[in-house]
């Protein structure tokens, strides 16, 4: 009995010390993730790997200056008889050369567009940021309205994946004629919360993009697009988005993946946009 007690005090001290540590390693992994986040949100690349003339389109460069000093870059690719223009706001990864393909169904449904790279994309200036993404897409909405005198009731603001809460927040700081928000979620804390249960999300994020706050105020006629096989943003999140706005609205369901999904659900995609657009321009 005198053995096993004086073990016990040893124990004690070593269960104290494995405690300690646990919390220690905790308290670390907690600081690295609020000093990574704009790593985990933001991987932009800077080589343009192709241009739309790859795909036989004739396009502009444009340059665009921010409201605090930066050079973004754009282009603008103009369709004949446009029906309206779109405002490509688009996601997290790679930069605009990556969305040729969008550009090529837009053009082909008689919409001109112009895509931008946020700051610290592609050629554009800067490193990213929340506040600095939506000084981007205005800077994008200024060239339209201003150099190109684009009527606003005749642009619409689309936005994929991030884009979406960018476009979102456009569509609330100035009045377009419709928005579009493709595999959009509801706020990157809700997001956080799916991939990093065990961490205090919203106590320690740096980034908010909280689309389900704007939505409710936007009267202007929205279409929100998500597939329930998106493997990155929960297709719940597209619908509460969808379930948050006003109308006009509608939804369109896709197939297919996170990334591939507008491509993978072919006509489905493009009748349901050309419907949207034929509705309201």
């Amino acid at each position: 009995m005198a053995v096993q007690s004086n073990r016990l005090p040893g124990l004690k001290r070593m269960l104290i010390t494995i405690i300690i540590g646990l919390g220690l390693g905790y308290l670390g992994l907690i600081a690295f993730v609020y000093v990574r986040q704009p790593n985990m949100l933001y991987f932009p690349t800077r080589d343009i790997e192709r241009t739309p003339a790859s795909i036989g389109l004739s396009f502009e460069e444009v340059r665009l200056k921010t409201t605090d000093g930066l050079s973004i870059a754009a282009w603008h690719i103009p369709a004949p008889d446009a029906k309206a223009v779109l405002l490509f706001c688009h996601g997290n990864g790679g930069n605009i050369s990556h969305r040729l393909d969008s550009i090529r169904i837009f053009h082909d449904l008689g919409l001109s567009v112009l895509i931008f790279d946020y700051r610290g994309y592609g050629r554009s200036e800067g490193a990213p940021a929340e506040k600095g993404t939506y000084l981007d897409a205005e800077a994008a909405w200024n060239f339209l309205v201003k150099d190109k005198g684009i009527d606003p009731a005749r642009i619409v603001i689309f936005g994929r994946s991030l884009g979406s809460a960018v476009a979102a927040e456009l569509a609330m700081r100035r009045r377009a004629g419709a928005l579009i928000i493709e595999s959009g979620f509801t706020s990157i804390p809700d997001l956080g919360r799916k991939y990093y249960p065990y961490m205090p999300v919203s106590l320690i994020t740096r980034f908010h993009y909280a689309t389900i706050d704007k939505v409710s105020s936007l009267a202007l006629p929205k279409l929100f697009i998500h597939s329930p096989d998106d493997e990155v943003i929960p297709y719940e999140q597209g619908v509460r988005l969808f379930e948050a706005a006003d109308g006009p609205k509608e939804f369109l369901k896709l197939h297919g993946d996170h990334n591939e999904g507008f491509l993978q659900s072919g006509d489905l995609y493009i009748n349901g946009l050309q419907q949207f657009i034929s509705k309201y321009f």
